[in-house]
């Protein structure tokens, strides 16, 4: 007799992917597909304000969502507002849309904030930094971080063709806000490009490079073609993965047959010889997979790249399920050959608080999700430690639930680090949310967390003003 099939706690089903009906939408009702899936229309016909965003919704939403993120862009948000249309009709993909269920759209929550998503007892972690990772304390060029011994991160601009609300970079990317006031490059472009390719002929310990920003599908496809290109003339350069989440926000870019061209040149030469390019994205929801979106990393790969993977943000009340990940991580593999890759947790930045997940809830997610996928394409959950990097949650070397504080160990020194310090012996922290410790815990840091934030922002701020300052010098 055959086995009878058990019921299991998530059921896989292959979903065919489906492109959400923008004429749905009033401000789009006239709008073909021919400008639709033109670059060009989309970057023009960005949501960067109330105003437009009223102009694409029309009456569908209530006067109340309006003021509700009018105060959010002036009282809470660390990044402007910018939407690509590609990514504003994946908020409530099926149906027109009420306020109610725009309200409760995933997408909605992470990419279009309001004020009432915020939490209002603690809005931000009294250790939350505008450089929670401090990336900028660790740049040996200006805007080349080297946390990693053998890797880099290269931020080659400053903007992205969208901006996320939890942006773990919000204190270089993007316009300044009400809230923040962005730290600004010093270096012209070119200068500072140059000044990574120098440092990376000369550290042959170095062989995987990270490019990123912001978006390099924001850089002028000639610069960044010819930055990709220097790269690969470096023998000790032998990873190069790009990253941009304009794979899934604005896949009409990489659509582009001049794009798709040039990804092809550089994939040749990086067979001749033997370097690995791969496209990195970041997609947190499955209905932000869509047809436009597999059409494009069909076409990345159909050029000859390694591979293309996604790096989501774990967040709560957009992806904090079994399900929700599974869901996500199935449309990526199954309809649009996407590898799941990481989940981060997400990083402690200011006003992230209702966004983040303890330490403990990562890890039921973790042990959630193995067995479905196949095992190349079973993400890990990892988080982000300051001073540390991507650590597994499963690596925790001590955890107190009641205060939240998680305790890691490393195995490298950075940059800031030398032969003869701690470094290696010691334990670095990371933080749970507090709303989700009990209420011991709460209360030890009602009375003890209040004074460290400004100490840390100064010190953060020191620490950015001398790396500068640094820089400038040893440039000129």
């Amino acid at each position: 007799m055959p086995l009878e099939v058990q019921e299991q706690p998530y059921d896989y089903r292959g979903r065919a992917l489906v492109e959400p009906d923008w004429r749905r939408l009033p401000g789009w009702r006239d709008i073909d597909v021919a400008d639709w899936e033109s670059a060009q229309w989309q970057r023009a016909h960005c949501v960067k304000n109330l105003k437009q965003l009223r102009s694409v919704m029309g009456d569908l939403l209530d006067e109340e969502f309006y003021a509700d993120l009018e105060r959010d862009q002036a009282e809470r948000a660390t990044m402007s507002m910018l939407l690509p249309p590609q990514m504003l009709n994946t908020m409530v993909p099926d149906e027109v849309p009420t306020t109610e269920a725009f309200y409760a759209d995933p997408v909605r929550r992470y990419m279009l904030p309001v004020f009432s998503d915020r939490r209002t007892d603690w809005p931000s972690h009294p250790r939350a930094t505008r450089d929670s990772l401090h990336e900028h304390e660790m740049w040996v060029a200006e805007g080349l971080t080297h946390r990693y011994p053998t890797k880099v991160l290269a931020e080659l601009l400053p903007t992205c063709p969208q901006y996320c609300g939890h942006c773990t970079r919000m204190d270089l990317v993007g316009n300044s806000t009400p809230q923040v006031d962005k730290l600004k490059f010093a270096l012209k472009p070119q200068g500072r490009l140059d000044g990574m390719l120098e440092y990376l002929r000369t550290h042959r310990g170095v062989r995987d490079v990270v490019v990123s920003g912001g978006d390099v599908a924001n850089l002028p496809w000639p610069r960044l073609e010819a930055f990709l290109s220097a790269l690969l003339e470096i023998d000790n350069i032998r990873d190069i993965r790009l990253a941009t989440k304009a794979l899934m926000g604005l896949p009409q870019h990489w659509l582009q047959d001049d794009i798709q061209a040039g990804m092809e040149r550089l994939a040749r030469v990086a067979r001749a010889r033997g370097v690995m390019i791969a496209i990195h994205t970041h997609v947190n929801a499955a209905q932000s997979v869509t047809p436009l979106v597999a059409r494009a990393a069909k076409a990345m790969l159909a050029t000859g790249i390694r591979d293309v993977r996604n790096q989501g943000v774990l967040m709560r009340g957009v992806n904090d399920s079994t399900t929700q990940l599974l869901d996500l991580c199935f449309a990526l593999l199954d309809g649009a050959t996407i590898t799941p890759y990481y989940f981060y947790m997400c990083d402690m930045i200011p006003f992230s608080e209702h966004w983040r997940v303890s330490v403990r809830e990562a890890q039921q997610l973790q042990h959630g999700i193995l067995g479905y996928l196949p095992g190349f394409a079973t993400p890990r959950i990892v988080c982000d430690v300051p001073y540390v990097g991507k650590r597994w949650v499963h690596q925790v070397a001590e955890y107190d639930e009641t205060l939240g504080i998680s305790y890691w160990r490393k195995n490298y020194r950075t940059g800031i680090e030398h032969p003869g310090d701690d470094a290696l012996e010691r334990t670095y922290e990371y933080y749970d949310p507090i709303d989700s410790l009990p209420e011991r815990g709460q209360a030890w840091w009602r009375e003890h967390g209040g004074a460290h934030l400004a100490v840390a922002e100064q010190r953060a701020a020191e620490s950015r003003s001398a790396s500068r300052r640094q820089l400038l010098i040893d440039t000129h």
